[in-house]
Order: C-alpha cells, then sequence, then structure tokens
C-alpha cells in the first residue's frame, strides 16, 4: 500500500531528527522562546554572487549571506528558491554555480580560532566536500570550475581539483622577488578556446598564465608602466584572446593576449576608486549611437555605487554611468554598507545583475525607447543596508484582520523603513519616500560634472533621517485605495485657511504609520497600505529635534514629543494641529492663572486649592525630554514619561495635567510601552529597573531589576502576563507580571537593541547591534507548558540565535512536537514534594471528589441501581443456539445454575471479605497502640466507595478484650483534626460512621466522651476557616473595587 511505503522513512527522518535534538544541552536553549529564522538578509557580505543559466528560460542567481546560500530564481522575479543547510562552520569567503552545484569555500586557516574547508550544495542540501591541502593556511577568495577542473585562489597560492573524482590534483605557487608582490590581488579567470589555461593577477601589475594540467606557469603579461600598481580585476571579452584588466592606479586596458599588444587603454577608476568588476554585454547590442552595435563593457568599484558603460568602439568611451545603483559607503566609517560588489551581464540578454554591499540584487534591463545607454531596473531583492534600530509588529485592523502576525515594520540607521513579511519574503518591501531619481536629478546629484568631486554621488542624502520611533494603527488604513491620485509628500507647512476636502480621505482611509527621526523637528507619516509616504510632516511645538511619537488606537490622531519636552498632537486626517499638553491658555485664563496663584498665597486659601484642583491650568509641563507617550484606548488619557523622572497623565481632550507620578531625583525614565487589556503601562528607567503602574489606580505594582547597563528595548507580551526586556548585557529577560518571577533569560553573542512581540502572541522579533537582519523567535508556550518558577541569571548560558537558512530553527509544528523531557525535569524540580506546607494550613486530600461523594450516598446509589425483577430467559432463542432437540438452552442452563453457583463461591468470597476485614482492622488497632494513625487513614484513603461502606458497617464495639474498633476510629478522625489534614474526608466518613452506628454510641458512655472531643476539634476548625474564607474574600474585593 502506498501508506506503508511512505510512512517507513517518515518515522525514520522524525527519529533522526529527534535525536540531533537531545544532544542540545540544557542550559543552552531558552525556556519560552525557540528560534526560527532571521529575515533581511541578501546580500550582506562582501563575497560576489554566482550565476548559472537554467535552460534557455531562465538564470539561477546565488548569493551569500554569512555561513549560507540563497539561490534566487530570475524568471519569477528574484524568488528565493533555495536556502543551503547546513550552515558552514564559519563565514563563506568565495562561492561559484557549476550546473546544479554550487561550491562555497569557508573559514580562515591563518586565524587559530577557526578552520576551513570547501563543501558542495546541490538544491540547498550539502552533496560533498573538498578536500584541502594540509599545508593550507590562506582563505580561499574565489572558485572557479571550468572543464575537467576546479580551481581556488589564495592569497598566493592556487589550488586545482578534478572535477569527475573531486580528488585534488595539484598546487601552483607563485613566486616574487619581494615580499608580498605575489598576492593574487586581481583572483584568477579563464579564457574561452584556452584549454587548462588561467590567468592570474597579482599585486606587482603582473598577469601569470598557467597550465593547470602541467603546473607549469607558461608566460607573464607585464603592465603597460610601472605605475599601474597592482591588478585588481581581470574579465573576458566576448572577442577571443581580449582581455580586460584593470589597475588599481586607475588604467584598465583591452589586451590581446596572442599578440601581447595592448589594443585600448582607458582611465576607469581612480586611486582611491580602484574597477573592481568587470563585464561585458554578449547579445550583440548597445553601442554606437542607436545601441544597433556590439562592444558594451561596463566597469563598477567597491568604493562608490555607480556602474559606468563603455562603448568600446573607436577607442573607447563613455556612455552613461548609473548613478547610485548601489550605496556607496559612508564617510564616517562602516555604518551603512555599500559599493558595487560584482556586475556580471547575462548570456546573451539585455540585462546586467548587480549586488553591493548594501544588501542588495538588482536586475538592469536595456529597453528603453528611444535608446538609453541606461538601464531600467527590472527586478531588486534588498533589505537594510545599515543595522537595524526599530521594530515595530504591525496591529490588527477594525475587521481584525491578522496583519500584526505576519507584517513587521523595522527602522534602520540607513534611513529607510521595510516592511518585511513573515509568511512570504516576496512581499518583503521598502516604504517608498518618492521619487528620489527625480529629485537627485533636480538636485543635480546625477549630473556628469558630479564625477569630478570624486565617489560622493549618494541619493541617501534625499531621504528622511534616521528613524528611531514607529507607531501604527490600521483602524483608517485605506489599503491600496487611500487617497487615489498623486498627492505631496510629507508638507512641512499647511495653511489652516486652505480649503481641504475631507470627504476622499474620510471614505478612502488616510495615512496609518508615522516615525519620528534622529535629530530632526518633523515626524513623518505613511500610507501602509500603499506603502508609500504621507502627505504630513509635523513639526514640534517648540521646534526642537523629535523624541517620541505614538497614535491614538482610533488610528486619527498623533502625538509627538520633544528633547525640550514639549508634547502636540495633530489630526492625520487634516494635518492641523490640535492640541498641546500642557494646552496654551488664552490671555483671560493667564489672568485667571495669575489671580488664583496670587491667592494661593493665604494659608487656608492655599489649602483649599490644594484640595479642590492640585494642578492650574497650562502648568506641568517637562523640563527635560520626552522619553514615551501612551494615548489610552478610550482617548481619555495620554501618558507621558520624560528623562525628569516624572510620569504625567493628561487629559485627552483638554490637556490639562490630572496626575504626576515624581520618580526624581531617584532615577530618569528612558521609554514606555502599553498594553490596552490589562491597562498596564511600563516604565524603563536609567538605573536598570522597570516599573509597572496600573493606569486605572496609578500605582506602582511592579518593580523588575536584574538587568545590566542600558535598557535597549523592552516590550510586552500579547497577553500582558509577560515583560520581555533587552539589556546592554547581551541578555534578554523575561518576567512573569503575576509571579514577579524571572522565568528566562537568554544570553546572545551581541547586545540586542530593538524588540517587538506579534500580536497574536507567535513570534518575537529582535534585532542585534551591528547586524542587518531581524532575528525571529517562536514563543512555545503556545503549545507546551513554560514554567514560571523562578530562575537564576547566571544559569543563563550563550544561546544560539536564529540563521537566515532557519537551521537549528523551529516552526511552529515542529516546536510543537520537540521533546519535552527537559521541561519535564524542571516541573518535577519545582513542584513541591511536602504533604502539608504548613502545619497552620488546612490541607485538603488528592482523593477524587467523587469517590467521598458515593460514599455519602452509597445507600441511594444501590437502592436506583436495584434491579427491578429477576432477569428471564429471552423469548426466542438465537438462531444459531439448538431449540428443536428438546434440550435446554445454555442461557437458560446458566440462570439456573446461577444461584448454586453463587452459593458455592460464598465461601471464597467470605474468605476474602475476612482477610479484607482482618487487615482493616488490623492496622486500626495498630494505630491505637502506637498513637499514630497516618497508615490507617491512607488505606482507608485506597479503599473503593463499596468497600470503605462495608469496613465501616464491619467496626464492632468493646468486646471485653481492650478492643473497641468505634472509640479507635472516632479517635483517629480526630488526630486528622488535629493535624489539619484530610479536612473534606474526615467530614465525609464521619458523617457515614454516625449514620451506621448511632445507636451504640449513645449507649456507651466512652464513645460519647471521644465523640464530644471530635465535635471541639471540629468547632474549632471551623470558625478558624470561616475566619480565614471571610478575610481572603474581603482582600479580594478590595483588590476588584475600583474606588481603592
Amino acid at each position: 500500500m502506498p501508506h506503508s511505503e511512505q510512512d517507513g522513512p517518515l518515522v525514520k527522518r522524525q527519529k533522526l531528527g529527534a535525536v540531533v535534538k537531545s544532544k542540545t544541552p540544557a542550559g543552552h536553549r531558552s525556556r519560552i522562546f525557540a528560534p526560527y529564522r532571521t529575515v533581511g538578509l541578501v546580500s550582506p557580505t562582501e563575497v560576489p554572487f554566482t550565476s548559472i543559466p537554467l535552460g534557455k528560460t531562465t538564470f539561477q542567481l546565488t548569493t551569500s549571506t554569512g555561513r549560507s546560500l540563497q539561490t534566487y530564481d530570475l524568471k519569477r522575479g528574484l524568488n528565493l528558491v533555495f536556502m543551503t543547510r547546513p550552515q558552514t562552520p564559519f563565514a563563506i569567503t568565495a562561492t561559484c554555480a557549476s550546473r546544479e552545484r554550487v561550491f562555497a569555500a569557508w573559514g580562515d586557516s591563518s586565524n587559530r580560532t577557526s578552520h576551513q574547508g570547501v563543501w558542495i550544495f546541490q538544491r540547498g542540501k550539502k552533496v560533498g566536500h573538498l578536500e584541502l591541502p594540509p599545508d593550507l593556511k590562506q582563505p580561499i577568495k574565489q572558485i572557479l570550475v571550468f572543464g575537467s577542473w576546479i580551481v581556488a585562489c589564495a592569497t598566493t597560492r592556487i589550488e586545482v581539483w578534478k572535477t569527475a573524482t573531486l580528488e585534488h590534483y595539484t598546487t601552483l605557487f607563485t613566486m616574487a622577488a619581494r615580499e608580498g608582490d605575489n598576492e593574487l590581488t586581481g583572483g584568477i579567470c579563464t579564457m574561452p578556446t584556452y584549454l587548462n589555461k588561467i590567468f592570474a593577477g597579482r599585486r606587482d601589475g603582473w598577469v601569470e598564465i598557467w597550465n593547470v594540467s602541467t603546473g607549469k606557469l607558461i608566460y607573464t603579461l607585464l603592465p603597460p608602466s610601472p605605475n599601474c600598481g597592482a591588478v585588481t580585476c581581470m574579465g573576458p571579452s566576448p572577442a577571443l584572446s581580449l582581455m580586460a584588466i584593470s589597475y588599481s592606479q586607475g588604467p584598465l586596458i583591452i589586451r590581446n593576449i596572442l599578440t601581447d599588444k595592448t589594443l585600448i587603454q582607458v582611465n576607469a577608476g581612480a586611486e582611491d576608486a580602484p574597477v573592481t568588476s568587470i563585464a561585458f554585454r554578449t547579445d550583440g547590442m548597445g553601442a554606437g549611437q542607436d545601441g544597433r552595435k556590439d562592444g558594451v563593457m561596463a566597469t563598477a568599484t567597491n568604493s562608490s555605487g555607480d556602474i559606468t558603460f563603455w562603448d568600446l568602439n573607436d577607442g573607447g568611451r563613455v556612455m552613461g554611468v548609473l548613478r547610485s545603483a548601489h550605496n556607496p559607503p559612508t564617510g564616517d566609517g562602516t555604518t551603512v554598507r555599500g559599493g558595487v560588489s560584482k556586475i556580471e551581464f547575462l548570456a546573451g540578454q539585455p540585462v546586467i545583475v548587480t549586488s553591493g554591499r548594501d544588501n542588495s540584487l538588482k536586475t538592469w534591463i536595456f529597453d528603453e525607447t528611444p535608446f538609453s545607454p541606461v538601464p531600467r531596473i527590472l527586478h531588486t531583492r534588498s533589505g537594510h543596508a545599515a543595522p537595524v534600530t526599530s521594530l515595530h509588529f504591525l496591529p490588527s485592523d477594525f475587521d481584525g484582520a491578522e496583519a500584526g502576525n505576519k507584517w513587521l515594520l523595522s527602522g534602520g540607521k540607513d534611513r529607510s523603513l521595510w516592511g518585511w513579511s513573515l509568511r512570504r519574503d516576496g512581499q518583503s518591501s521598502e516604504l517608498s519616500q518618492g521619487n528620489i531619481r527625480k529629485k537627485a536629478k533636480k538636485h543635480g546629484i546625477l549630473a556628469t560634472g558630479v564625477l569630478s568631486h570624486g565617489p560622493t554621488t549618494t541619493l541617501e542624502d534625499l531621504k528622511a533621517p534616521e528613524i528611531t520611533c514607529i507607531a501604527c494603527s490600521l483602524n483608517r488604513d485605506g489599503g491600496i485605495g487611500a487617497l487615489p491620485g498623486k498627492q505631496p509628500v510629507w508638507q512641512k507647512t499647511r495653511d489652516p485657511k486652505q480649503a481641504l476636502d475631507a470627504g476622499i480621505s474620510g471614505m478612502t482611509g488616510w495615512e496609518s504609520v508615522v516615525t519620528a527621526h534622529k535629530d530632526d523637528p518633523f515626524v513623518r507619516t505613511w500610507f501602509w497600505g500603499r506603502k508609500r509616504a504621507g502627505r504630513w510632516a509635523f513639526q514640534t511645538g517648540d521646534g526642537a529635534n523629535v523624541s517620541t511619537v505614538t497614535m491614538s488606537s482610533c488610528g486619527t490622531f498623533a502625538v509627538v514629543g520633544s528633547v525640550a519636552g514639549s508634547i502636540d498632537m495633530f489630526n492625520l486626517q487634516s494635518g492641523l494641529h490640535r492640541q498641546r499638553f500642557p494646552s496654551k491658555l488664552t490671555p483671560a485664563q493667564a489672568r485667571q492663572v495669575k489671580m488664583q496663584q496670587a491667592r494661593q498665597a493665604d494659608t487656608v486659601t492655599q489649602l483649599h486649592a490644594r484640595i479642590s484642583s492640585r494642578f492650574l491650568p497650562g502648568t506641568g509641563k517637562h523640563v527635560k525630554a520626552v522619553t514615551g507617550i501612551v494615548v489610552d484606548s478610550m482617548n481619555h488619557l495620554v501618558i507621558s514619561c520624560s528623562l525628569d523622572g516624572r510620569v504625567k497623565f493628561w487629559e485627552f481632550l483638554s490637556g490639562n495635567l490630572l496626575h504626576e507620578i515624581n520618580w526624581a531625583p531617584m532615577t530618569a525614565i528612558t521609554g514606555c510601552r502599553y498594553h490596552a487589556a490589562s491597562d498596564l503601562i511600563a516604565f524603563s528607567c536609567d538605573d536598570g529597573s522597570i516599573r509597572v503602574v496600573d493606569i486605572e489606580t496609578r500605582q506602582t505594582i511592579r518593580e523588575f531589576w536584574g538587568c545590566q547597563g542600558k535598557i535597549n528595548d523592552f516590550t510586552f507580551s500579547n497577553d500582558g502576563r509577560w515583560i520581555v526586556a533587552a539589556s546592554q548585557d547581551s541578555v534578554i529577560r523575561v518576567w512573569d507580571l503575576p509571579t514577579s518571577h524571572l522565568i528566562d533569560a537568554i544570553r546572545l553573542e551581541k547586545p540586542c537593541t530593538a524588540l517587538a512581540f506579534s500580536v497574536t502572541g507567535e513570534y518575537l522579533a529582535a534585532a542585534s547591534e551591528g547586524e542587518l537582519g531581524v532575528d525571529i523567535w517562536n514563543n512555545k508556550s503556545l503549545f507546551t507548558h513554560v514554567p514560571t518558577r523562578q530562575i537564576s541569571e547566571s544559569v543563563a548560558e550563550q544561546v544560539s540565535g536564529p540563521t537566515a537558512s532557519g537551521e537549528g530553527g523551529q516552526g511552529l509544528l515542529e516546536a510543537a512536537f520537540e521533546d519535552e523531557d527537559i521541561m519535564e525535569d524542571e516541573d518535577k524540580v519545582s513542584a513541591p514534594s511536602l504533604d502539608q506546607l504548613s502545619a497552620d494550613m488546612m490541607t485538603l486530600s488528592l482523593v477524587p471528589r467523587s469517590r467521598w461523594q458515593t460514599l455519602l450516598h452509597l445507600d441511594l446509589i444501590k437502592k436506583r441501581n436495584k434491579p427491578k425483577e429477576a432477569p428471564k430467559a429471552p423469548e426466542k432463542a438465537p438462531f444459531f443456539l439448538p431449540s428443536t432437540t428438546g434440550v435446554p438452552s445454555s442461557n437458560q442452563s446458566a440462570l439456573e445454575s446461577k444461584p448454586d453457583d453463587s452459593q458455592n463461591q460464598s465461601r471464597i468470597t467470605k474468605f476474602d471479605r475476612n482477610r479484607m476485614e482482618q487487615a482493616f482492622t488490623s492496622i486500626l488497632r495498630a494505630g491505637a497502640a502506637s498513637g499514630n494513625y497516618d497508615d490507617f487513614i491512607e488505606h482507608l484513603k485506597a479503599l473503593p466507595p463499596a468497600t470503605a461502606d462495608l469496613e465501616l458497617r464491619s467496626l464492632s464495639p468493646d468486646t471485653g478484650d481492650d478492643s473497641d474498633e468505634l472509640l479507635y476510629f472516632i479517635q483517629a478522625l480526630t488526630s486528622r483534626l488535629v493535624a489539619r489534614r484530610d479536612y473534606e474526608l474526615t467530614q465525609a466518613w464521619m458523617t457515614v460512621f454516625l449514620r451506621l452506628h448511632f445507636d451504640v454510641i449513645i449507649e456507651s458512655d466512652t464513645l460519647m466522651s471521644a465523640l464530644r472531643e471530635w465535635k471541639q476539634r471540629q468547632a474549632e476548625e471551623c470558625d478558624r476557616l470561616d475566619n480565614l474564607v471571610g478575610y481572603c474574600g474581603g482582600v479580594v474585593s478590595f483588590l476588584r473595587s475600583p474606588r481603592t
């Protein structure tokens, strides 16, 4: 059957996976979160991409994300098709695609902390590796596969393997007269029709030609002049025997290899920006005035983001320059990565592929009419070019759509705002900031004369500054149809008298995202549905830089805080200023406030003023930077915090100050987070603490300590039970609000700078310091039990975070079936093993409630279950029983013989009953002799209701041998009351006991005396329990009352 054939391998695969997971130490994993994957990485390293044609229909491009590879299909619009697993032990240094295989070199043996190797992947899976020579102590920086050879270029040597057997063939060593001249700065390349020949570019400007089959140096090409510098790049041209060679001082030559003559020499680079990548167009078009001639060459450098196109006809000339195809590197260091790492024309296609160090992969096409020597963008896959600084999950909209579970907003130091889809990578996109290239042309940035100023042609200066805070509400988002037509972008001034048609925005919706920016006095709005910049740029009321921003839950208002302490509210639909906190007073109100302050000179008047109104209108402004603003879910309150250590509660409509919490000078408040469902707000302070305040009572209900260093970010969980905080000590801590326990601590390799919890609770997003990607963690509490036992931070060890390939991570399904032995062990440790926590507490038993309730009503149950009549033989016997021979049926025989059988078995039953009675009475008498009835009570607990009833009936009074079982039983129950244990069982047993033996007890003075003692103990415990229950009920009512 097909099922049986498929079930076998599937079970094996799961078993092997479980064995691998079990090797992970218990201390090296989080109790709550499981690593899932890293999003936002496309080409973040300097390793160039590699391409391969897939038949005659499409191409596949492979990029490096650090320790794994990602393969994109060009036909599907750079759709991600493969991610390699397993990850390489160390960072990948070179890649090469050949047919269906991809070779990846990793590691650097020159560094004693790492080793190196070459792995072979096919369709994302590792299928083999290359054996490296034991004396190789240099990193491999380039791999070529041609013919029957695999060639790898190291710093000063070349390794050769056979393609068929993957065995190491030989090593080629370059020689030099001076130390360092033999370094292969230009890498290696091949030429068509040159069998077994490779070309190696050196630091001294020489290009050596080697025969890999014989291992001999055949020829050396000298530079055109001694001042050309080192070879930086080489590339074969479509014309046979012609090769392009670029040098570090700027010259680029086209040399004929057969004649060793230079045909063309141009100055394509500069000393500070040499050409590092060369590509030739192979479709026979693109040159000349009309673009119908052959001979197009493209050059690029990693020192800028520009790509230059050359017409090699008639000595070579510049056809055009594609400005800022990729971000240029910043001048103040490596904050924003940039530069072009590789360019390549696709074979026979008018398409050029470019990758940059700005974490992007792009394709450009030459199809404009009339002819243009500069291509247009075709496809792009990219991410942040600089570290991520802020994260925010989209909330659910008014329809209840799960946008918060799917979309993640992130802002980075590269001045971009991205929306990441956690379900489909192809849907992730950057929110547009307008036509930047059109602005650049208007400002002259893309003009030809800018070349004289060096590699400063950047488009980033036209973008908004770095995003520091994100606020969002989708209740007024109109989707893709919001405000149709052409709208202005980020208007910084708005005339209130100018007519504005609010009907269109009222029907279609308006902006739903607001961002604050670094060192800028304006906050900017965005359309999430249209993925573009909005209409408004709101300025702070005092003109100071923005410090924080928030939105009301209705999506209509944006509240902006400044570094000088001002708080202003704007309407997102009209773009008008609506309120200031504190409110701006009219002249009449200002005079009234002054008069009131003058009247407060009198002591009696001052006391009355404090009772009637503590805060005067127009007063209460923060004196330092506002670090957090919250608008409650009903638009009644605006809560703000500041570095001055004060938390202020403002009335939303009037702007007046209602209440203030002052923590100064103990601490300064650095941020706040709000959980609407529980009406709680948390504040992070510069003393390393997180304080939680109930908005209803305006009292501090929790304080969490333990963060070492600055608290970079923190957030509530979706249900408000946890607070997750990331501090500068590289630890993510999770506190449980109900118990105040630290229930998890995750130690990462680098400090976490931003956190976000999805509104459905499935994901935790985290951004690490200096990293371009966003790590996604799964919440294991959705499918498994998470203990809330207090843990110590000393047990928190470094945890491996999510990876781009998802290796080692767990999706929701995988983590749900994870081995839970560790969690079970933790529960066993945390569960109390004592029978009774305290002698002052009344402890109930663990006996099921149905058992002692059945004992109380056993007579009624027996009466109800008693048969109404004796069983009768069936009127018609079944067809398979003999009925015609006159022999009685087996059923009838069984019925007739039943009384005799029961009579015969009565002696056995009676014997077993006697044995049970003897065990019951012997344990009871042993307890009376020792004064400890614990064994007797445990034995009675284990009896079923019918057996317990029978044992209680069989208790005998004083028989003259100094053994009164009724007295012993009353003493046993009295001792249980004294010990304050098994309270409900004691009541049930005594009820049944009195019902059975009440007549005997009345006639005995000894039994009545024991029963009075039991009644006294019972009354004392009953009164004590009533008092405790009443006290607890009063405390709970007090805490639940809104008046307190």
